[in-house]
């Protein structure tokens, strides 16, 4: 029987939501407090490699994915043009042999309902103010004035995490010198799979999500991180398209409102171990944010929530059951961050054209998501 009976969970996004199911499935009652007054998720679509469909397998949830999102059985890579350079294989991971694409904010709700039917109570619009650690229990106090004692607090509440600031000191995000340009789009009746395209300024994508949209995405190098018009968005994300031709090319003339353009800057860290201070566990982007080139960012988030789940089940003492969960999760995540930003300077040499013949983006890729294959 497990010691962790109560567990606040700080932040509402895919790792927090993904805990809250996880936990309540193993009979651990949960809480989730989220700043936002309402669910304003940002973003347009996101990609699911195999090993997070067979993380949101575990959830529960694979049937409510599938009626919403769409799978992916090849990978193309294509040049500026459209003219192909080879379809890198998709690695099974279990049973599945596929990648998976969805709108973020329908997988949001999809998660979100789950967490509300197993259970889950949601506080909108609070957070933490203080977290104190009393030896068998975390005292909070939260912004709307009232306080509460937990088993556990999991802050998966995002980059600039509060309760990071909090508990371990101020840890800020690095900016890797790019940034991301998403536009969703009624989808092409031959897109199948997701497709690559590189040009010698930047590389795109285009990703089916569901039978009838898709999303396009632009990488590009941005220097010092330049504030962007807001009301040029659509204008600047198709001059970052223009050299592309072929089906990019048709597909950026209809980028035409500028508040539909989802543009980030990229920014990555690592926590390092233990990201628990006694009864405070950092997980998701609190601990290990890294950049989407290897589309593992909430693949990582929601295993971190299936291994705690498995984890909290014993009646271990908690500090030996959270340094179980550092020596499950933390190589794991740390080369997902350090490869995908080994691909981010790769690309950005070769903007540069510096990069050495035998460092080969694709190549690490590969080896990546084979890496990721692998049991948790």
């Amino acid at each position: 029987m497990s010691n962790v009976k109560k567990v606040l969970i700080v932040g509402g996004g895919i790792g927090g939501l993904a805990t809250a199911i996880a936990l309540q499935k193993a009979g651990i009652e949960t809480e989730i407090v989220e700043k936002q007054k309402e669910w304003n998720v940002y973003g347009v679509g996101i990609i699911l490699q195999s090993n997070a469909l067979r993380a949101i397998d575990a959830l529960g949830i694979t049937e409510e994915f599938l009626a919403v999102g769409t799978t992916h059985s090849a990978l193309h890579i294509r040049d500026s043009q459209g003219n192909m350079i080879f379809d890198a294989p998709i690695h099974p991971s279990g049973q599945f042999n596929m990648t998976g694409g969805i709108p973020r904010r329908d997988f949001h709700e999809i998660l979100l309902q789950a967490a509300i039917n197993n259970g889950t109570k949601i506080r909108m619009g609070t957070t933490v103010e203080a977290i104190e650690n009393a030896g068998s229990f975390v005292y909070t106090k939260f912004t709307d004035g009232t306080s509460g004692t937990y088993d556990l607090v999991v802050g998966s509440d995002g980059v600039r995490s509060k309760v990071r600031n909090l508990v371990f000191g101020e840890i800020e995000p690095n900016f890797v010198g790019q940034a991301v340009w998403r536009y969703t789009l009624k989808r092409p009746s031959d897109l199948d799979n997701i497709t690559m395209f590189y040009g010698r300024k930047a590389k795109a994508g285009i990703v089916p999500m569901t039978k009838d949209s898709c999303y396009v995405f632009v990488v590009t190098a941005e220097p010092g991180n330049p504030w962007k018009q807001e009301d040029q968005l659509h204008v600047l994300m198709r001059e970052a398209l223009q050299e592309f031709g072929g089906l990019i090319s048709e597909l950026s003339e209809q980028i035409t409102d500028p508040k539909e353009v989802v543009y980030r800057p990229l920014e990555t860290l690592i926590v390092e171990k233990p990201w628990h201070r006694e009864r405070v566990l950092l997980i998701g982007d609190a601990a290990h944010a890294t950049v989407p080139h290897l589309a593992q960012g909430a693949a990582m988030a929601i295993e971190d929530a299936l291994v705690l789940a498995e984890l909290l089940q014993s009646d271990n003492p908690v500090s030996d059951i959270l340094d179980e969960f550092m020596d499950r999760r933390f190589e794991r995540c740390k080369f997902v961050v350090d490869n995908s930003n080994t691909l981010v300077n790769w690309e950005l040499l070769q903007l540069e054209g510096r990069l050495p013949k035998e460092n080969n983006p694709n190549a690490i890729v590969a080896q990546s998501l084979v890496k990721m294959t692998e049991t948790i």
